[in-house]
């Protein structure tokens, strides 16, 4: 973590030259086959992760690998069109360094979003559900582990309160206003890119867990380090292993956030307009 603080202002200070210093209090993270929201942004600056000093770059399909930020109902947002993942090779400070540079922007709130395997058999693909907690008992490094950078968050800090419970009240409000069954329930990391085993998702319904996924975590993580207040939502897009007899693959992920972009991009929408 030597440097971070330099390094997370130098990305800061590139965005903003790009925005003119536009104020954004709202951080979108889009996962897999989710980020055509981003394409609804009006007055739009598109920033490829590559062109950011020190950003890492996103290698994931279905992830397009920009910023994209702009107004989205009436506010401006900061808009991460694809993400990074722990399994793409990154060391997991490179994965949460984004969310970081979020704070560094002025950024307050955070939505974070994903593609996620469907533990509760219950639910079935193309579900939403709002994230009341997680869990990370995976042999992946914490986030934040090595040297603390006080002028972030404390070396200790509370994860309790991790996904903010006002913005899922709001959340809750814009779902029955639209009709939408909006299921909620816990998510659990798992460090991939292999798909799970069916006896680690047996497990993991044992521990308490409604749905899986090889993201979002970190980022929550780092979030609630900085002081974000974060809104998490996940799309099943596949039953996890073992329940259905048939293997998964990325392709099915891709093609089932595709099919309910539009009630998730409702929701994600009436939440900013709420704002």
């Amino acid at each position: 973590m030597e440097n971070l603080m330099a390094k997370l202002r130098e990305a800061a200070d590139y965005i903003n030259k790009k925005t003119n210093g536009l104020k954004i209090y709202t951080g979108l993270v889009l996962g897999s086959g989710l980020g055509d929201l981003a394409e609804e942004i009006e007055n739009k600056v598109i920033i490829p992760y590559k062109d950011i000093p020190n950003f890492p770059v996103s290698t994931v399909q279905g992830h397009a690998g920009r910023l994209v930020i702009g107004k989205l109902e009436g506010k401006n947002v900061l808009c991460m069109q694809g993400r990074f993942h722990f399994y793409e090779g990154w060391a997991m400070d490179q994965v949460v360094f984004p969310i970081q540079v979020m704070r560094i922007l002025g950024i307050e709130r955070l939505i974070v979003t994903n593609a996620a395997g469907c533990i509760n058999k219950e639910w079935k693909p193309g579900d939403l559900m709002l994230i009341t907690d997680h869990i990370k008992i995976t042999t992946a490094q914490n986030p934040l582990r090595g040297h603390n950078e006080d002028e972030l968050g404390l070396r200790f800090f509370d994860m309790s309160r991790a996904y903010d419970p006002d913005l899922a009240d709001v959340a809750r409000k814009i779902a029955k206003e639209q009709g939408l069954d909006l299921k909620e329930g816990v998510y659990m990391f798992f460090a991939g890119p292999s798909y799970e085993t069916p006896a680690e998702i047996r497990a993991a319904r044992i521990l308490g867990a409604d749905a899986c996924g090889m993201s979002t975590v970190p980022e929550v993580i780092a979030a609630a380090h900085c002081g974000l207040k974060t809104l998490g939502i996940s799309c099943m897009t596949n039953m996890a292993a073992g329940i259905l007899d048939q293997p998964l693959n990325h392709i099915e992920v891709v093609e089932t956030g595709l099919m309910v972009k539009k009630k998730f991009s409702a929701l994600i929408k009436g939440v900013l307009k709420e704002f």
